[in-house]
């Protein structure tokens, strides 16, 4: 029966250190701050240029997929890249379907997930979603405040997760430059 335990225990811990951010990836510090100013006056830009009518909230969700089960729900829209298409190969069935169900599903250039999310297991699903959809993950570690400073970007309070959506405006603009590597970033 000790063996049991053992094994589950490290599967336990294969799965943890796979969870584990790279180190480019994660945003702390002063490079977390330079990348909110710019996220920030993207959207300040953004908004400057529509100029419609919409309230602020609406707006936001127009541009973001803001929450985890937001989150979620896009990715899982997105039909999921495989190493197939390349080659030819006909892709499994509950793929095709998926494509037929919504040709047009919104796709997400970036997703931003807090550190500080507590628990863990809430956004523990989201890297390998966003991997199998080909989508960058940028981690946001800021001594248990990343939530509050994800939610100052869209006007609320906290937010955990954030994917901005392809919408080819200036806030993408931004985000490919940072994805990138883009000058702004390595000053």
């Amino acid at each position: 029966m000790g063996n049991k335990n053992r094994a589950s225990g490290s599967a336990n811990n294969a799965a943890k250190s796979s969870f584990v951010p790279q180190e480019r990836d994660c945003y702390e510090g002063e490079r977390l701050a330079r990348l909110l100013k710019l996220i920030n006056g993207a959207i300040e830009s953004a908004k400057h240029l529509d100029r419609n009518s919409l309230p602020e909230k609406f707006w936001f969700k127009q541009r973001f997929a803001i929450g985890v089960n937001e989150v979620t729900r896009v990715l899982e829209r997105m039909s999921p890249t495989s190493e197939m298409e390349g080659s030819g190969q006909k892709p499994p069935p509950h793929i095709i379907s998926t494509q037929r169900r919504n040709p047009t599903a919104v796709q997400l250039q970036a997703i931003l997930i807090a550190q500080d999310c507590n628990p863990k297991w809430l956004t523990k699903h989201l890297p390998s979603l966003a991997s199998s959809r080909k989508v960058p993950v940028i981690f946001v570690k800021d001594e248990k405040k990343g939530s509050l400073r994800l939610g100052e970007l869209v006007k609320l309070k906290t937010a955990i997760a954030i994917g901005v959506k392809d919408k080819e405006n200036s806030i993408n603009q931004i985000v490919e430059e940072i994805l990138s590597g883009g000058n702004e970033m390595n000053d």
